[in-house]
């Protein structure tokens, strides 16, 4: 790689010469020098973007190691050094590396799996400053990717080229005209398969730029095709989607949950909805929501009148999922919800109490850097379905730098029994496995399982065969993503639409004292006359999805504008759909 001279545009304080006990927002003073801020310049040719395309990776693939930076909230990176050596490799950014693990040792944690770069930095904040990960083409040669921190803190803006040249990895830099972009960690989620999510806080903090060139920047150096932007919350002073969203795999969003109009929580559920109704996962099906509940203060208070706690804040270490905690009685039900959705994770609490009140926790203070091979297996999880009939083909794209030397499926229907397994055929880099029709109501436990020509074997879910993906031979309807009480009615857009000959309608029923109510979903032409009944039964609480295939109605439809309406009890909605042939 390249030999990168720093030269620094001189801080206007001395302070910043050595780590500080910074907040994750501006202080009044940085908000000063921040309006006349210019921030460090690199001279160095690899502010272009990489000459190939590039996939950001998502969190939860395979890390070599986790980033963490040596300064504030040291009992709290202690342990998150002791869950995450077990795992990897963990960076230790300090200024003296031998006081560091003096600390660790005092703690009872060993000093294994550990490299320390030593380098000036600002704050703990490495999630927001520190590099991020990327592959060329798929899965080929790894990258470091970094921006311009948006903070006035230049020596945290420097850490990425640092950690290129301590581990020998080319970086590539969207810090110079026209590609200078002011971006922050905490505000950036990917699903490893192109698609990105943030606040439109990237829009605000990049004024001369067009939300095109935002998205074209993030497409050139990060591999982004598809750019989904929330609006900001009205209490979360920092606008990080990291404190109240996260990506569990790349279908699932965790969201957290405030009491019925309390906080944040309208904005959320409107950001929700605005996602959900607007955009499909990477494999084209609606995304699978877990709510999990936002606790208040020990006092019963919630932001703006207490600190900001959450949950969403975690971290995934390989087969670990590092949660804050506050010493609250809602941290049980917490982790019991990460546990429900993350079959065969170690999943473990941190009390963050001591820190939430600078608005971080522990994703905001961790960064991850993947594999130098990755084995990448991209799999739409199989669902429920009622065939009992004709085998359940499970289909994965698989691609190594090396080639794919095998591709197995492993199955079983129950998990005290050993698993079966299914070679897969090839087709370029499509594997395909068929598992065997079953009887009505049995589970199917499953995974896939790849192995490079270079020897290295990497499993989906990354967890198995302790972990597992799952889905029943029983009603296809019933969408089991939603851990928590449906608040509301609610008819969702259909999807896809315009659509030919079939598309899919998605709605929730409400809670009613734990009753069934009838629920009734009917299609109508521009003349009111009933087309198709897709749902006319009693519905428990939850959410729903059903087919509408307009090739099998009595009579032949043409293309048009079409109605269709739910009804339950006193609530009625109706959206318009299109046909088109």
């Amino acid at each position: 790689m390249k030999q990168i001279l720093i030269l620094f545009i001189l801080f206007v304080t001395a302070a910043n010469a050595i780590p500080q006990d910074l907040p994750h927002f501006m202080t009044e003073k940085e908000k000063e020098i921040y309006k006349n801020y210019q921030p460090p310049f690199l001279n160095n040719d690899d502010t272009n973007p990489p000459p190939t395309p590039v996939r950001t990776m998502a969190e939860w693939e395979e890390l070599q190691g986790t980033i963490v930076a040596w300064t504030s909230y040291t009992s709290i990176i202690r342990q998150i050094v002791d869950y995450a050596q077990d795992e990897g490799w963990v960076y230790i950014v300090c200024s003296d590396s031998n006081s560091v693990k003096s600390y660790l040792s005092s703690g009872g944690v060993s000093l294994t799996n550990l490299k320390f770069l030593v380098t000036s930095f600002n704050s703990v904040w490495c999630r927001d400053y520190g590099p991020w990960a990327a592959y060329s083409g798929i899965s080929d040669s790894l990258k470091i990717i970094d921006w311009i921190y948006n903070r006035p803190r230049p020596l945290d803006d420097a850490v990425p080229v640092a950690f290129a040249n301590f581990m020998g990895l080319p970086i590539y830099q969207a810090i110079a005209s026209p590609d200078d972009l002011v971006h922050t960690g905490g505000n950036f989620m990917v699903d490893g398969n192109h698609t990105g999510f943030s606040s439109r806080l990237i829009i605000d903090e990049n004024p001369a730029k067009t939300e095109a060139q935002i998205d074209n920047i993030a497409n050139r150096y990060l591999g982004i095709t598809r750019y989904i932007k929330m609006n900001t919350l009205p209490y979360d002073q920092i606008h990080h989607i990291d404190m109240h969203i996260k990506l569990l795999d790349e279908e699932t969003l965790l969201v957290g949950q405030y009491p019925p109009g309390v906080a944040d929580g309208p904005q959320i559920e409107a950001n929700l909805q605005y996602v959900i109704n607007n955009f499909l996962t990477c494999y084209g099906r609606p995304y699978k929501v877990i709510r999990i509940p936002m606790p208040p203060s020990s006092s019963g208070q919630y932001p703006p009148s207490s600190s900001y706690f959450t949950y969403t804040n975690s971290v995934f270490v390989n087969k670990t999922v590092i949660v804050p905690i506050y010493g609250f009685s809602q941290d049980t039900t917490a982790l019991r919800i990460y546990r429900e959705a993350l079959p065969g994770y170690r999943v473990v609490g941190i009390n963050c109490s001591s820190m939430i009140s600078a608005l971080g926790a522990i994703h905001c203070i961790t960064k991850e850097i993947g594999v130098d091979e990755p084995v990448f297996i991209s799999h739409a999880k199989l669902l429920n379905t009622l065939n009992t009939s004709s085998p359940y083909e499970v289909k994965a794209y698989i691609k190594t730098k090396t080639g794919v030397s095998t591709a197995k499926v492993f199955w079983r229907t129950d998990t005290t029994q050993a698993y079966n397994q299914i070679n897969m055929t090839q087709n370029l880099d499509t594997f395909r496995a068929s598992i065997p029709a079953q009887s009505l109501g049995t589970k199917i436990y499953y995974y896939v399982s790849a192995v490079s020509n270079s020897g290295r074997t990497v499993n989906k879910p990354l967890t198995a065969p302790q972990g597992y993906i799952k889905f029943v031979i029983d009603n296809p309807t019933s969408v089991s993503g939603d851990l928590t009480t449906p608040e509301s009615f609610k008819l969702y857009q259909n999807y896809p639409n315009p659509f030919n000959p079939v598309t899919k309608i998605r709605y929730r029923v409400q809670l009613t004292d734990g009753k069934k109510i009838n629920v009734s979903l009917k299609i109508y032409d521009l003349l009111g006359n009933e087309v198709a009944v897709l749902v006319n039964e009693p519905k428990p609480a939850g959410v729903y999805e059903v087919e509408f295939n307009s090739s099998s109605t009595r009579s032949v439809l043409p293309s048009g504008v079409y109605f269709y309406q739910l009804e339950a009890g006193s609530y009625k909605e109706t959206k318009k759909l299109m046909l088109i042939k």
